[in-house]
């Protein structure tokens, strides 16, 4: 057996090391590494396409400030459902769909310090997609209430009650939540990616339609096998 050193008996326990500093710290480097894709993929494409920056106002900027507002409450729901829930398959869509959406804020903040604009809007919400003209017809409806701010978000009444549930109610409203939420981002997607001229926004938003898209159907899948419908 080996020699325990007297110093190693007296030496103080390493305290384990605390799982919010864990995932903060994940969080970060997510962000971080979004940011630098978005800022390099940018540039690329602004220096090869001689593209005229995007400025206040436009569509690429109102999409990349509001979408990444709209991104970041699921991924505080997406958080809420892989920390609570206790089925496998919820808790792992919810962990896709938190680190897929934390990259795409971070390529989008990367592109808005690219573009020397602010991380949000001063004004009011969507009003890029009405510029020029252009409507988004029944986007308003797939939000429940003015409480949200943009299509599909939930509302704080929604996210208190979320929090409120466990098991099997739970993963039935964090199903119904997200389906709506991921239907309202992806109008947002279609609408910017129809009217963009920055090949990166369209990268991103082709992106989102498919991910989103194949994640909608399977909420749809998983709500019907716990016999639920959507919101």
């Amino acid at each position: 057996m080996d020699e325990v050193t007297e110093a190693e008996e007296t030496a103080p326990a390493r305290p384990p090391r605390s799982r919010p500093v864990v995932i903060a710290a994940s969080v970060i480097a997510v962000l971080l590494v979004g940011a630098v894709i978005g800022m390099f993929l940018t540039q690329r494409a602004m220096n090869s396409d001689e593209q005229a920056t995007p400025g206040a106002g436009s569509v690429e900027v109102g999409f990349a400030q509001d979408m990444s507002v709209h991104h970041l409450q699921a991924v505080t729901m997406a958080n809420w459902a892989r920390d609570h829930s206790t089925d496998p398959q919820v808790r792992q869509l919810a962990f896709d769909i938190q680190s897929t959406q934390l990259e795409q804020v971070g390529r989008m903040k990367g592109w808005l310090m690219l573009w020397g604009q602010p991380e949000q809007t001063t004004g009011a919400y969507m009003t890029w997609m009405s510029a020029g003209g252009h409507e988004m017809a029944g986007m308003s409806a797939t939000s429940s209430s003015s409480d949200a701010p943009m299509p599909g978000m939930a509302t704080n009444a929604e996210l208190a009650k979320l929090r409120s549930l466990s098991g099997h109610e739970l993963d039935v409203y964090f199903l119904q939540l997200m389906l709506r939420h991921h239907e309202g981002g992806t109008g947002m997607a279609q609408y910017a990616h129809d009217h963009t001229s920055v090949a990166a926004v369209k990268t991103l938003t082709e992106s989102i339609l498919e991910s989103q898209g194949a994640e909608m159907t399977l909420m749809k899948q998983m709500l019907t096998a716990r016999g639920a419908q959507p919101l």
